[in-house]
């Protein structure tokens, strides 16, 4: 955050490096149902069973305790159906949520900024019973197993249940999880030859989709927006396969209502060849705000469609370009005053904490490969190795900047700054140098000659893919 005597709020950074009360606790029971998950539930051993009852010890005082009692109660007996599977996910999901809002709340206190409200979610319908319902006995059938006991036969199972619903728009979310999650399965058959195995991440997939499973699970409400869209950044994602931009941004509406923190994200397949700045063709198309984020340009909206959790759903009919508005003059005016959109009940989760924040007046120490900004005696981690090189951000560039827009986060047990923007000097001039400095095309040379071999890359695949359909 900016300096007081800026009109902006000072970053509490003492709040991001001590303690959570009860985060630990609650973390523990979380790993000990994914140690209980790995044996799998079909005969329960004494160290599963125990593991099941710190779970129903941690949910002791919520309005799940009953539920979660006689669930665990037949899981250890190795008698539990698809409903007591449904409810230790639950259980499970609910313990991260406490994590997601305990670490929030912290967020809040050390940025100064309000309070986020709670996400309204409207019942759903329409969803064919049949198919969740065939979803949830192969979810259970895994448990059953547990990831030390999965072979092809089981996984496969999987295959006509992803067919059937994919077909079904309401089931998508479902369909994707289910069939990302069985490709990791598949890839590491048999389970019993596994050294090591992905605890939490199989068990965060496990447990959200099987609540997916029941109606309605992911609706929620949405509304538009009118006013003008100032962007801070973006953060790009990549994947083999896939890539994702999300543009981080203060929204100011137009009938004079408090600044709102708001993203807007395009995701687009994309073949393995394509890497670095070559990704921004793939993704340009279909999100003009990108262009307005990397040319530091404001966005006029009007009627833009946009979720509780504060997502909007892109429309470019619903959008116009605005007049110049600099990144860190947004960082140091608007952000301070934004409001957090709350989040979606199956999305609180610490792993998707990314709050935007301003620092400045901080000294980057650097300690072997570890970066860390010093602020007011207290050290806050940097994670350069988000920063993509699909833009002219860099790790030493960071090490050298003196003012940073980034995205909080909590990974492996500590707050992280990802640095979306930096400014620097350079030959005794201070410039700024986003991550997104490419997204909507550039004269830099560097980003030139990468989307080049980018275009020539897709060229050649296009002529390939023509000759094998004209085959």
């Amino acid at each position: 955050m900016v300096p007081a005597d800026q009109g902006g709020g000072v970053m509490r950074a003492d709040l991001l490096v001590d303690p959570v009360d009860g985060l630990d606790e609650a973390l523990a029971a979380v790993a000990a149902v994914d140690q209980a998950l790995a044996a799998g539930l079909l005969r329960p051993q004494p160290a599963q069973a125990a593991g099941l009852a710190a779970l129903a010890d941690a949910m002791a005082a919520s309005p799940l305790a009953a539920r979660v009692a006689e669930a665990v109660e037949k899981a250890a007996a190795g008698a539990a159906g698809e409903e007591h599977f449904v409810s230790l996910a639950a259980a499970r999901v609910a313990l991260f949520g406490s994590v997601h809002d305990a670490l929030m709340a912290r967020i809040e206190q050390a940025t100064g900024r309000a309070a986020a409200g709670e996400a309204v979610t409207t019942p759903g319908d329409g969803q064919p019973e049949n198919l969740l319902l065939a979803a949830r006995t192969w979810l259970s059938d895994l448990a059953r197993a547990g990831w030390q006991g999965i072979d092809h036969d089981l996984v496969s199972g999987a295959a006509p249940v992803i067919a059937a619903l994919l077909p079904e728009p309401g089931l998508r979310r479902l369909a994707a999880l289910v069939d990302g999650f069985a490709a990791e399965l598949a890839a590491s058959c048999p389970g019993s030859a596994l050294v090591r195995i992905p605890l939490r991440r199989w068990g965060d997939l496990w447990s959200r989709a099987m609540l997916l499973t029941l109606p309605g699970a992911t609706q929620a409400s949405s509304g538009t927006v009118t006013g003008r869209l100032l962007p801070l950044g973006v953060d790009l994602h990549e994947h083999a396969t896939a890539a994702q931009a999300q543009v981080h941004a203060v929204l100011e509406p137009a009938d004079g209502t408090t600044p709102m923190l708001v993203r807007a994200s395009v995701s687009v397949p994309k073949p393995d060849t394509v890497i670095g700045a070559g990704i921004w063709q793939l993704l340009r198309p279909h999100l003009s705000l990108l262009a307005a984020a990397s040319e530091g340009r404001s966005m006029e909206l009007t009627g833009m469609p946009v979720t509780a959790e504060g997502d909007l759903l892109w429309r470019d009919e619903h959008a116009r370009p605005g007049e110049p508005a600099d990144a860190f003059a947004t960082a140091r005016v608007a952000l301070p005053t934004a409001s957090v959109a709350p989040t979606a009940p199956l999305d609180r989760h610490p792993v998707r904490i990314a709050v935007p924040v301003f620092l400045e007046g901080y000294t980057a120490e650097l300690s072997g490969d570890t970066l860390s900004f010093a602020i007011a005696g207290h050290q806050v981690a940097v994670d350069t190795d988000r920063v993509p090189v699909a833009g002219p951000l860099t790790p030493a560039a960071v090490a050298a900047s003196t003012a940073c827009i980034g995205l909080l986060r909590w990974d492996a047990g500590v707050f992280r700054v990802q640095p979306l923007a930096v400014e620097t000097a350079v030959r005794k001039k201070t410039v700024a140098l986003h991550a997104g400095a490419w997204a909507g095309g550039t004269t830099d040379k560097a980003g030139v000659k990468a989307e080049k071999a980018a275009t020539d890359a897709a060229a050649v695949l296009r002529e390939r893919a023509g000759r094998l359909l004209r085959k």
